[in-house]
């Protein structure tokens, strides 16, 4: 299991950081990635990094805004959130793939590729 933190409500424009770290496992070799659902909407990938850290993903809505990045001596991801905007509202869930394919990372939910998942970390941004 994955455990995030982090969420909160902010104002557009500003800052979140939401963290993610696994409960009985190290992420070392797994990909990690960051998944957003908004009421009414199918949950969609934000970002994604490979396990060796050197390649990420992000999807088009928060290029340029979310930054992914992990430590793994702290066997903790980040995901730093900037300029965020009320569409950015959602309940943000970490996952991990503990088999992924090398130099790879998913942004895709219905790939499957993810077999951790959090229980989510809610995201409200609005005045």
């Amino acid at each position: 299991q994955l455990v995030e933190s982090g969420g909160g409500l902010v104002q557009p424009g500003g800052s979140l950081n939401l963290s993610c770290t696994p409960s009985g496992f190290t992420l070392e070799k797994h990909a990690v990635a960051w998944f957003r659902q908004a009421p009414g909407k199918e949950r969609e990938g934000v970002s994604c990094i490979t396990n060796t850290g050197k390649s990420t993903k992000y999807g088009d809505s928060v290029k340029g805004r979310f930054t992914l990045s992990r430590d793994n001596s702290k066997n903790t991801m980040y995901l730093q959130m900037h300029s965020l905007k009320p569409e950015d509202t959602a309940v943000y869930y970490c996952a991990a793939d503990s088999n992924p394919l090398p130099g790879f990372c998913s942004l895709i939910v219905q790939s499957r590729r993810y077999d951790y998942w959090g229980q989510g970390t809610q995201v409200t941004v609005s005045l």
